[in-house]
């Protein structure tokens, strides 16, 4: 195996965000091989004498484990071992640096997707639980689905969601729902992911919203309940505790969204605002105590989001819209004082995930900034082919906004767009898949992930090559 010998440079005073350059000295080692418009080596000033710079760009750090995404040629190249040192204080370590087909990526990352959540995730829990229960659910009624799977799914939307582009960026298959249409433990043939999430869930016990006078009208589930059916599932998935380490520490767990109906619904049937603040602290909370419950159980990268801006909604237009035009922001026409509640939900959220970096500096913890992925679009809408009005409703039931609450989308009476990819919002709650496809693209090949999702992949095995990875893992980086 070719040798080569790699220099660490480190710019920049954030610990978690720094200028990275690899430095190599040419042992025995062939660079015509990685002539591409990809790799260009070049010397610099940057290294030392007689070592050349194959990659400069900005990475992320967490704990002991150095994680870069870039791009990389199609064809694999293979691995190459070296000895590498911080420029900075001289310190060595060992360091493998694997160079792979970028469309074995994501299956070498993660193994599968652990899915929690509400409506922004659910792929089909709800059509179960509508057909045990008898509910009518207009999520159940074309045109719902009509765009990608031609039918209704369950989904809240014409089409995917974000969790399906996230699969498909990971090259798995679609993650089905946990309680699908098959009898008995089916999950047990579901080895590329699970989804607990469903339409309308809350983070907080329904209990508590009841008790202060809030009904869920579509399910009352909690992410309590969707973790018990994870602890269910895993009895007949993992064949002892060891193995279930394993297959949660192999997977990625996405933790929602989940969070937005507990403002939601109390702010649809005329809660306060400062009501509906107060519980901020408490839901996001629970989040993180879900998060630790994970972790304790083997989670090794969870992505947690942020909620989505609720004030730009046609719903929430309509039903606490104001003739007080000072309530509205000038640029995007959104209600300020419902957008507030959002941005302190994800201040505060992500000051708590900050805090729990450093009880778990192994763990990877990705932020999910789906407020601002959502906030590009309705700011410059017609940059993204949204030319309908970026705040009127594809499917509803008429009106400004097309957004009745009594003829919602999936009604008998409700009217459907012709060109579902020209609006940003669905149903007056929920996005389009054409938004859903920005916002995920955003997310997950984007900036807005921190650290960023792109960058960050599970430490391989350096011995072993049926674990493929991308960039420098595995690193320890000594200071």
């Amino acid at each position: 195996m070719t040798s080569i010998e790699f220099a660490f440079g480190f710019v920049g005073q954030n610990s978690s965000h720094k200028k990275f350059t690899i430095c190599l000295r040419l042992i025995d080692f062939d660079f015509a091989s990685l002539e591409s418009e990809i790799w260009i080596v070049f010397a610099s000033m940057e290294c030392e004498e007689n070592l050349m710079v194959i990659f400069s760009s900005h990475l992320v750090t967490q704990s002991n484990r150095v994680s870069i995404g870039f791009p990389i040629p199609d064809e694999p190249i293979g691995d190459y071992v070296g000895r590498g040192w911080d420029q900075s204080s001289g310190t060595g370590t060992d360091i493998t640096l694997f160079l792979w087909n970028r469309s074995l990526y994501a299956n070498g990352c993660y193994t599968s997707i652990i899915s929690f959540g509400d409506s922004l995730a659910d792929t089909g829990n709800i059509k179960k639980l509508a057909s045990m229960s008898h509910a009518k659910v207009e999520y159940l009624q074309l045109p719902y689905g009509e765009t990608f799977f031609h039918q209704p799914t369950g989904r809240a939307s014409n089409g995917r969601l974000i969790i399906d582009f996230l699969a498909e960026i990971l090259g798995l298959p679609l993650i089905p729902p946990f309680l699908d249409d098959k009898e008995s433990d089916n999950v047990v043939e579901l080895g590329q992911g699970v989804n607990y999430a469903v339409v309308s869930a809350t983070a907080l016990d329904t209990s508590f919203h009841e008790a202060r006078g809030t009904i869920n009208p579509t399910a009352n589930v909690s992410l309590g309940v969707e973790l018990a059916w994870f602890k269910q599932t895993l009895r007949s998935i993992c064949s002892d505790a060891s193995d279930c380490r394993s297959l949660i520490g192999r997977s990625l767990i996405l933790m929602g969204e989940i969070g937005g109906t507990d403002y939601n619904n109390p702010i649809m049937q005329d809660k306060s605002i400062d009501e509906v603040e107060s519980y901020i602290p408490l839901v996001t909370d629970t989040i993180i105590s879900a998060i630790n419950e994970l972790i304790d159980m083997g989670a090794q990268t969870l992505v947690v989001p942020g909620t989505f801006p609720i004030g730009c909604s046609s719903s929430m237009l309509t039903l606490r819209g104001s003739e007080n035009k000072e309530e509205y922001d000038n640029i995007t026409g959104c209600l300020i004082n419902l957008n507030k509640i959002a941005e302190y939900h994800n201040e505060v959220l992500k000051s708590k995930l900050e805090h729990l970096r450093e009880l778990h500096p192994n763990v990877i913890i990705i932020y999910a900034d789906y407020y601002n992925a959502a906030m590009q679009i309705i700011y410059s809408p017609i940059k993204f082919g949204f030319t309908n009005g970026v705040l009127k409703s594809c499917c509803g039931g008429e009106g400004p906004l097309n957004y009745n609450k009594f003829v919602p989308c999936g009604s008998a009476f409700s009217t459907v767009c012709d060109d579902p990819d020209a609006y940003a919002y669905w149903d007056g709650t929920h996005f389009t898949e054409a938004a859903y496809k920005i916002i995920s693209k955003s997310l997950f090949q984007g900036q807005y992930t921190t650290p960023h999702f792109y960058s960050l992949c599970p430490t391989p095995t350096p011995t072993s090559t049926s674990q493929i990875g991308v960039g420098l893992l595995g690193s320890q980086v000594q200071r």
